[in-house]
């Protein structure tokens, strides 16, 4: 199996760009931290942005449907339903984001509690090395989801912005520190 490997060809075009990893970090490090301290407002827009994402979709499976499952019935009858499915899914999230957050909110607690549970349960059955490091994860995964839970509907509000939020903080400090070290592995390389 091949695998993409970053290879010392690669190094001086990295060395070249290694400022544009830094600043979109930066970026994303600055998106994060206003998500999270907006978390209400960035849940709403996350709701509808997928909303519309989902009706979007419904919209496109529905040319498919008229353009190649048209006269094949069986097939023409289940893809209509599943374009309606999702028009109504996407028209759902975007007018009532308030009422969508509460319900991606439980089943975002549900799923952490579910996964947390299967971590722990994984680890210490199979007990691969470190498999404590895993334990750990599912024990946090757990309680993410019972706190998620415990707050529910309540922090509906801002669970799913809070998410979008650390995770945008994370992936930009991920970038700069990237950045950092591309430049200081490149720049001893090329020495």
């Amino acid at each position: 199996m091949n695998s993409l490997r970053f290879s010392n060809s690669d190094l001086p075009a990295f060395n070249k760009n290694w400022c544009w990893f830094i600043l979109w970090g930066a970026v994303l490090i600055v998106l994060g931290g206003a998500a999270i301290s907006a978390a209400t407002f960035t849940t709403l827009v996350t709701v509808i942005f997928l909303g519309v994402l989902i009706f979007l979709s419904g919209v496109i499976l529905v040319v498919d449907t008229f353009t190649f499952w048209w006269g094949k019935w069986s097939g023409f009858l289940i893809h209509a339903l599943i374009s309606l499915l999702y028009i109504a899914v996407g028209l759902m999230l975007i007018e009532t984001p308030v009422a969508s957050s509460e319900s991606l909110t439980l089943l975002l607690g549900i799923f952490y509690i579910l996964l947390g549970a299967s971590r722990i349960g994984y680890s210490s059955s199979i007990r691969l090395p470190r498999w404590k490091w895993v334990m750990f994860n599912g024990v946090i995964s757990l309680l993410l989801g019972i706190l998620i839970l415990a707050n529910w509907p309540a922090s509906s509000l801002f669970i799913i912005g809070l998410f979008v939020g650390i995770d945008l903080l994370f992936c930009g400090i991920a970038y700069v520190i990237m950045g950092i070290t591309g430049r200081a592995v490149t720049s001893s390389l090329l020495r």
